[in-house]
């Protein structure tokens, strides 16, 4: 009898002390990493500015000048290696062919031609066609009006030259990944082959590819667009895997069941039933590559990302905005033309037929129509160079010009003292931290913030990326961009926690404000810095502030999506215990989304470190400086080779520690 009573107590007691050995755990690891900071902060005041490896911007070490020769030799045998010879070269050849191919269709004079085989008024019909034909008549008239406005602008070539560049690359992509992306949705163990090199090319920031490639590629579009399908495959192999696993199981049994043999369930069954995943995936891959081909502006690719660039340098604003907005443009025509593509399908089932019957024909006088217009185009100057002096874009380059005077004269009390508050109040004594603490004490505190936060593994590569950051030669401007990274980040969060949880807990926001992230999604990292170089002039509170907005959209979302995936009893039951709205916030809702939390954090700091590059054409310095002066100085290209290893190592090392960690928070 006693025996019995005791157990009852013992099981009690167990479960009495199991909350507290997890609140034990979770204080305990709170408390070391506390405890970290505090050694480090101590040992700062010691041994502050010993042992910082610092190197001045014209210096080079080692390793900087191995990559100069090799960049030297590799010049030298380019027409002679058999590697570059039989293999390299002929990859390039193929890709510069295919680029001038379009080239000469839609932008460039082909051959004794001083205008393009196609004009603008033939490319203006034949983008409305192909926008009906696979969309709806009110994507085709967005998509003519938009590619109208881009000679309003007067820059109907260099918008044809990014649209051909954005072509080439979405073919040479989708030519490989959707065969890849089919073979791992049919195949587990190639799934778990390609999946780590997957998360490896979207975690690597899109502008270390362009060194490397214009060393063996030569500066010009076929690095550019080899660049850009290295970016853009991922997502499409990606996404087409997917559609094809979540085709249902039994409807693959019934066709097996029919006898039909495995390429016919392939291509009867599991494509059309993936149709729609797979037109995201197109969608994703597009977006991805238009981004790319104007970063790769860097490297001398034509198109509206040199304009902008050649801007950003010479701190002309409003040539900037002008070249940013016909970016935008495109960026919403491409997407809402492969959008309303996958829906319209679903779109014409709902209508009942009742257009079914006229679409076709309709189609077909379409399509004579737009023959009529290519061969106008094809025939005539008048419809083949687009008419006027692009006074429209001249206006609207004036206008930019004139608000950014305006905002420089009487807003820049608020905008300085905002600016001069976070850089002296949070990113100096931060980066003060880490660039004058020595390297061995940074070090150290990262692997001890890696192994606590993310276990031994994320440590082991916390310390291997120490170490070859430290191999790189450019260890302090790695903390300078490091700083000006977890500054951003933090800021991210800021917004990311208040705007999401606000989305999470109301549709109405969501309904409002998802329509706005995804449009920012769309846009190019280089749009986001001319309104902030207006306001803020060429400083790298400028880059940080271009960076935050670029990353919070995607922090915003997965939030607000963690907040809304908490179970609604769970609300409710701690609404009946009489907790406020602020209460179910912090001690409910965001408690229970830490795995989407930290998930948040680790895509907004992808997507900050993705800005590194971008903001060195407006005063970031650093790493991203590093990068662009090695393309412009052929000294410096070893040195902006090992910046691109830097941020690289960067982008693993946080990668694999909040992977690591949400992986622990939600286990």
């Amino acid at each position: 009898m006693t025996v019995a009573m005791e157990k009852p107590e013992k099981t009690e007691q167990v479960a009495e002390a199991a909350p507290a050995v997890a609140g034990v755990r979770k204080v305990s690891r709170s408390m070391m990493v506390a405890a970290i900071l505090v050694v480090w902060l101590v040992l700062f005041a010691v041994l502050r500015g010993k042992q910082t490896l610092t190197l001045a911007a014209a210096d080079l070490t080692g390793l900087h000048r191995w990559f100069n020769d090799l960049s030297d030799s590799v010049g030298a045998n380019r027409n002679s290696n058999p590697l570059f010879l039989y293999f390299f070269n002929e990859i390039r050849l193929v890709i510069d062919n295919l680029v001038t191919f379009v080239q000469d269709l839609i932008s460039q004079s082909s051959g004794d031609r001083p205008v393009p085989q196609i004009g603008w008024l033939g490319v203006v019909g034949v983008t409305g066609f192909v926008s009906w034909a696979v969309g709806n008549w009110r994507v085709a008239l967005l998509a003519m009006a938009g590619f109208t406005f881009f000679g309003l602008q007067g820059l109907w070539q260099q918008s044809m030259d990014t649209l051909a560049l954005t072509l080439s690359a979405v073919l040479v992509a989708l030519v490989i990944a959707i065969p890849l992306g089919v073979w791992a949705g049919l195949s587990d163990r190639f799934n778990r082959i390609i999946t780590p090199f997957l998360d490896f090319m979207q975690t690597m920031p899109t502008f270390v590819y362009l060194a490397p490639l214009t060393l063996i590629f030569l500066i010009g579009p076929a690095s550019a667009v080899i660049a850009t399908v290295i970016y853009a495959a991922p997502p499409a192999i990606r996404i087409t895997a997917h559609g094809i696993r979540s085709v249902p199981e039994t409807t693959v049994e019934a066709a097996d069941s029919l006898g039909s043999t495995r390429w016919q369930s392939l291509l009867k069954v599991l494509l059309p039933m993936s149709k729609r995943t797979v037109v995201m995936g197109v969608n994703q891959t597009i977006m991805a590559a238009l981004a790319m081909v104007t970063i790769a502006a860097l490297i001398d690719a034509p198109g509206l990302g040199k304009t902008v660039v050649q801007a950003l340098q010479s701190l002309d604003v409003g040539t900037a905005f002008n070249a940013g907005l016909a970016i935008v443009i495109m960026a919403i025509v491409l997407d809402r033309v492969t959008t309303a593509s996958s829906t319209r399908a679903e779109q014409a089932r709902n209508s009942g037929g009742r257009f079914l019957k006229w679409r076709r024909p309709l189609l077909a006088a379409g399509g004579v129509v737009v023959l009529v217009l290519v061969y106008l185009s094809h025939t005539y100057l008048w419809a083949a160079q687009f008419p006027g002096q692009g006074s429209t874009g001249s206006h609207i380059a004036s206008a930019a010009d004139s608000v950014t005077t305006w905002a420089q004269d009487n807003l820049s009390g608020i905008t300085n003292g905002f600016r001069d508050a976070i850089t002296n109040g949070l990113l100096n004594p931060f980066q003060s931290l880490l660039t004058d603490s020595p390297w061995w004490l940074v070090g150290a505190a990262l692997i001890g913030i890696g192994v606590v936060l993310g276990g031994w593994r994320a440590g082991v590569t916390t310390a291997v990326c120490v170490g070859l950051l430290v191999g790189t030669g450019v260890w302090s401007d790695s903390m300078t961009t490091l700083a000006s990274t977890l500054v951003a980040t933090v800021l991210v969060m800021v917004f990311g926690i208040a705007f999401g949880v606000w989305m999470g807990r109301s549709m109405l926001v969501d309904r409002l404000l998802r329509p706005t992230l995804d449009a920012a999604q769309v846009m190019p990292p280089f749009v986001y810095l001319v309104p902030f170089l207006a306001l803020f002039g060429a400083t790298r509170f400028t880059a940080i502030v271009a960076a935050v907005v670029y990353a919070a959209p995607v922090a915003i979302k997965i939030t607000a999506d963690g907040v809304r995936a908490v179970p609604e009893t769970t609300v409710e039951a701690a609404t009946a215990a009489g907790c406020n709205n602020w209460q179910i916030i912090t001690k409910v809702q965001l408690p229970m989304a830490r795995s989407a939390l930290t998930l948040a954090t680790n895509q907004g700091l992808i997507y900050v470190l993705s800005m590194v590059v971008v903001g060195g054409l407006v005063g970031a310095g650093a790493l991203g400086y590093d990068v662009v002066a090695g393309f412009s100085q052929g000294e410096l290209y070893g040195k902006g080779l090992a910046a691109g290893l830097a941020i690289v190592l960067l982008g693993v090392m946080f990668d694999r520690i909040t992977q690591a960690a949400a992986r622990r928070t939600s286990a």
